[in-house]
């Protein structure tokens, strides 16, 4: 962490699930290819449709206080069945940008929620799910429960397919959890776009 007042980032996350995934991969500087930074992740209390309807306005007193800021939730939980996930993203930024942050904070809706970050080919998937067989069971037994269809990136229900498998395990679904995947899960495995555009827009703001 930088000794200056003035920190790198400030991300609003949805839930505290979410929270605990940024921490995990913020910290990982090297995997994402980014310099060292301060920042710090704030939880909105109304979840997914708070940060939808309230997350420009409560971000927008930090502007002096951080140089850049992110803006992320689940589409799934937002309430926001009319618009797609791009639409809406796209729509957010240029309101972060209007109200004082210009090109420096954005908003990345997650479509349809963390989960999908969560599904890769990783075998620490499983591992931390609780799962004694490989990846390529799991991702069997999920198909056999109509979950994962053949030939698909992740299944079609990413928070249903943890839960169902955590059912399974025995494990009760915590933050940690998706601190410890945040932690260990290569990064470079999944292709979801938010994931990927969270990855870029950290490497344009944050280059070593």
């Amino acid at each position: 962490m930088c000794s200056r007042t003035r920190k790198d980032l400030l991300v609003l996350a949805a839930d505290r699930n979410m929270e605990a995934a940024l921490v995990g991969l913020l910290n990982r500087r090297q995997s994402l290819r980014i310099r060292e930074i301060s920042f710090d992740v704030r939880v909105h209390p109304h979840r997914d449709s708070g940060c939808l309807h309230e997350g420009v306005t409560f971000l927008q007193p930090f502007q002096t206080q951080y140089d850049h800021a992110l803006l992320i939730f689940d589409l799934e939980g937002s309430g926001d069945h009319q618009r797609s996930a791009e639409e809406i993203q796209n729509s957010l930024t240029q309101q972060l940008s209007a109200s004082g942050w210009a090109d420096r904070a954005a908003a990345i809706v997650i479509d349809p929620e963390l989960e999908a970050w969560v599904w890769s080919d990783s075998p620490h998937v499983a591992k931390h799910l609780g799962w004694q067989g490989s990846m390529a069971q799991l991702r069997e037994w999920l198909s056999e429960h109509k979950l994962w269809p053949s030939g698909d990136d992740k299944p079609v229900h990413p928070k249903e397919a943890v839960e169902l498998v955590l059912q399974e395990t025995r494990r009760p679904r915590s933050s940690a959890i998706y601190a410890a995947m945040a932690n260990s899960v290569s990064l470079e495995r999944c292709v979801d776009r938010s994931f990927v555009n969270l990855k870029e827009t950290l490497r344009r703001w944050f280059a070593p």
